[in-house]
């Protein structure tokens, strides 16, 4: 069966994305204020801005495409083709003058996750994947790591501050405890930690598809596994795990059993 490459697309989404990168920097010389949305979650003029120059982009490149964006962009796909957009993951850490912010962009095919990219501007650093032809960094390859030992892996886990609804939290710590270290540096940083081979799990508890989209084809590219707290493996699930190849038995049993 072909692999269809996708490369006009991962063209555009490289040139939007940067678009929308020197957008959001330019704010922030700015100075910046955030609003807080229904969800309590920031979001500013950087945010709004870099999803309408996006949103503009595609319509220009791809005009019979769907659209979904966290910022509203909400336009139904007529051909089974979906771009989902992020066009500030990270807004927190954005507001407080930190670079592990990114602009997120995925292509969905008939629900599969074809492409995407991940580019983090103060970072340097574009990581993309296209299905079936791998994962790269700044256009180096990419792969989880070898790791087998729990005892010798990095965990990553973010949004802990909102573990408490789930039965497993009160677990959590005492299983946590048998890694060799743990991080927490946010969705998009934890996730390009474990594509990168530098790190080996990391943990989701809440997310929309517009955060998930791109690393999931990130992560399956580089050899990792993607799978939700239902044992399903979806964008919209609203959680997500992720790892090698030789921890996913024990993030399994851990996480899927419970509820």
């Amino acid at each position: 069966m072909k692999v269809m490459s996708f490369s006009r697309e991962m063209e555009a989404m490289r040139r939007i994305a940067a678009q929308a990168g020197a957008l959001i920097l330019r704010y922030a010389e700015q100075g910046i204020t955030a609003e807080d949305k229904l969800d309590d979650s920031p979001v500013t003029i950087a945010d709004k801005e870099s999803e309408k120059l996006i949103v503009s982009e595609l319509a220009k490149e791809f005009p019979a495409d769907g659209l979904l964006g966290e910022e509203g962009a909400n336009k139904p796909t007529t051909n089974g083709r979906k771009w989902i957009i992020d066009p500030l993951d990270g807004t927190r850490d954005f507001v407080r003058g930190n670079g592990l912010w990114a602009v997120l962009m995925a292509l969905e095919v008939d629900g599969d996750v074809k492409a995407g990219i991940c580019h983090f501007p103060v970072l340097r650093k574009t990581y993309t994947a296209i299905k079936g032809h791998g994962a790269f960094c700044n256009d180096l390859p990419i792969r989880v790591s070898t790791i087998r030992d729990i005892s010798k892996a990095v965990l990553c886990a973010n949004s802990l501050q909102k573990a408490n609804q789930f039965a497993w939290s009160k677990g959590l710590v005492e299983w946590m405890g048998q890694f060799w270290s743990v991080r927490s540096q946010g969705g998009g940083p934890d996730c390009m930690m474990l594509v990168s081979g530098q790190s080996d799990a990391w943990l989701e508890p809440t997310s929309q598809p517009w955060d998930l989209a791109p690393l999931k084809v990130l992560i399956e590219e580089a050899g990792g596994k993607f799978f939700n707290m239902d044992g399903g493996s979806s964008i919209y699930a609203g959680n997500c795990l992720a790892c090698t190849p030789a921890l996913e038995p024990e993030l399994r049993r851990f996480f899927v059993r419970q509820k």
